[in-house]
């Protein structure tokens, strides 16, 4: 993936990560453009990169999206990058029976950057280079007990990227995939955002930053951090490991 000469859209670019990649990558003179469903956090971001652009979008309605993905058409003929950042993560007993959580977050982190993709792909084929960037999750690997259903579409969206690099092979455009640990942001609450034993915010853009640039072929965008989780079961301790980080997980959650 190139890092300059860009138009790139950012789902969830109003806060966390989101909002982060979209002002590192800003700041290289890449055209960017965020989305999101807050419109007063994607203005807050705007007053701050006075240039970049943004518009709303609901990522867990098929219609929003289709929406949105027409008008980003029109309005920005060139785009040539998508980051599928966009997702919701909430703590699940699974003996309550209740649903609602589960479906709000399968409709939002799976089927939103999937609808997103196909609604945008035919055009992201017409550029010359491009890239389609889905962000994962180290718990796709090595999943957070309490947080069944985000690490369920985490997996999938692993899987999905699989294929979909698969069958992009021989067209114009690169699928990455980003998997970042556990990241100071505020995606399970404010506390997050202060949590000693998240990764800084910071220090994950940084990490993430060189490697988009030093490792241009790269499938997957790995910081050190995240790498126990992603190869825990390559590594051969996953059942004694995942026990440990569930034991000492479960209890800091909300």
């Amino acid at each position: 993936m190139k890092m300059q000469g860009n138009t790139i859209l950012i789902t969830g670019g109003g806060s966390g990560i989101g909002r982060a990649l979209a002002e590192a990558f800003y700041r290289l003179g890449n055209q960017v453009v965020i989305a999101g469903r807050r419109k007063e956090l994607l203005e807050q971001v705007i007053a701050a990169n006075p240039g970049m652009g943004a518009a709303t979008v609901d990522m867990s309605d098929a219609g929003s999206i289709q929406r949105f993905a027409d008008q980003v058409r029109k309005d920005y003929p060139g785009l040539n990058v998508v980051i599928n950042n966009a997702g919701i993560m909430r703590p699940e007993k699974i003996l309550d029976g209740s649903l609602d959580d589960a479906e709000a977050i399968i409709t939002t982190n799976l089927l939103g950057p999937i609808r997103l993709t196909a609604a945008l792909l035919s055009q992201l084929m017409q550029q010359p280079q491009g890239a389609i960037v889905n962000v994962s999750s180290g718990l796709a690997f090595l999943p957070l007990a309490a947080t069944p259903t985000y690490c369920a579409t985490k997996a999938a969206i692993h899987s999905y990227t699989q294929s979909l690099r698969y069958q992009l092979k021989d067209t114009s455009l690169q699928v990455l995939e980003l998997v970042p640990p556990y990241v100071q942001t505020e995606l399970m609450g404010p506390g997050q955002a202060s949590d000693p034993h998240a990764m800084p915010l910071k220090d994950f853009i940084d990490e993430t930053m060189r490697l988009f640039g030093d490792t241009p072929q790269s499938n997957e965008i790995c910081v050190e951090r995240v790498k126990p989780l992603r190869f825990a079961e390559a590594n051969g301790n996953y059942v004694e490991f995942f026990k440990q980080f569930n034991d000492q997980s479960t209890s800091a959650l909300p």
